[in-house]
């Protein structure tokens, strides 16, 4: 009888993570070994199959289409094998591994997730704060929150939030913008990271979408943040990312003039894994807890009315 598997397990890892990322350097980091030696896996596989799976170009290494073709279901394949292996030994069903951008987690998810855990307690969780696309299928990842359009190869994504964006800025510069023609004649902050669009909101709000607009520039986007609120200039920034500060004070939107994008916030896992019962329970509280927050903490954090309570507090006000 024929041998259904005449590549090592190892090789046709090797495989799928070179074709997936184009490069051997993540296969041979992943597989613990050097890159002569993914090299070779790649070689003897093709020589034991008879097919040349690479091109290899000065460009780098990408999968022949003969490779591309099956690639999905070999990338499937090794996610449910990590899932059953998982499922096997129960291993790090407590712990939940989350990638994400730094300005979700420093100006959204750091100051909420005591709540989750609260809800929880058994339940860690793990985050890895990085601008860099991770790879989702990687055994120590569970999931990622990114921004863009969510079209991303080899992931499943749902919506969290973080469509609508608009100017703010510290409560000195407000006075300061009467119109929005009055952006020109204060700094406007560069996030040199962001994906937001000056042109589509400038439109949205009637104004000149050539409008000079200039400023202090940021490579990183969550300083590009501590600057609007410290005064330095106006930012344009999504309402779900500015909701705190807006709600403390410490930031003001002079127009109040949300634009809805194109682009927002994705909950992404990889295609094709089983999803575990923790990814669900952080999926369910994502779904509540992003709506509850839209006016920020200040009032997410007040205590709730009881029914009547509230022609009381009037009466009360008016009668002091």
């Amino acid at each position: 009888m024929a041998n259904p598997f005449p590549i090592p397990l190892n090789a046709l890892r090797a495989i799928e993570i070179v074709a997936r990322r184009g490069a051997l350097a993540p296969a041979a980091e992943e597989l613990g070994v050097t890159v002569g030696a993914v090299s070779q896996h790649l070689r003897r596989a093709e020589k034991r199959l008879g097919l040349e799976l690479f091109a290899r170009t000065a460009q780098g290494i990408r999968p022949l289409p003969v490779l591309a073709r099956v690639l999905p279901q070999f990338t499937s394949g090794f996610n449910q094998l990590q899932d059953g292996l998982a499922g096997l030994t129960g291993v790090d069903e407590g712990v939940l591994n989350v990638t994400v951008g730094s300005v979700f987690a420093s100006r959204w998810l750091i100051w909420r997730l005591h709540k989750f855990s609260a809800l929880h307690p058994g339940l860690e969780v793990r985050l890895t704060v990085t601008g860099a696309v991770l790879d989702l299928s990687r055994p120590d990842i569970d999931c990622g929150i990114r921004f863009g359009s969510g079209t991303w190869p080899g992931a499943d994504v749902s919506l969290i939030g973080g469509q609508d964006y608009q100017p703010v800025c510290a409560p000195m510069i407000r006075d300061r913008l009467r119109t929005v023609s009055d952006l020109a004649q204060v700094p406007v902050i560069v996030d040199q990271t962001s994906m937001l669009d000056w042109p589509l909101w400038l439109s949205g709000a009637g104004g000149n979408i050539a409008m000079p607009l200039d400023g202090p520039v940021y490579s990183d986007a969550s300083l590009a943040f501590d600057a609007a609120i410290a005064g330095q200039g106006v930012l344009l920034a999504a309402d779900m990312m500015t909701a705190d500060a807006v709600s403390d004070g410490r930031l003001v939107r002079p127009f109040d003039l949300p634009v809805k994008g194109e682009r927002g916030y994705f909950l992404a896992t990889a295609k094709g894994r089983r999803e575990p019962k923790k990814l669900k329970l952080f999926r369910d509280w994502l779904a509540h807890e992003v709506p509850a927050s839209v006016l920020g903490y200040v009032h997410q954090n007040a205590p709730a009315l009881r029914p009547g309570q509230e022609s009381d507090a009037i009466i009360s006000t008016t009668a002091g």
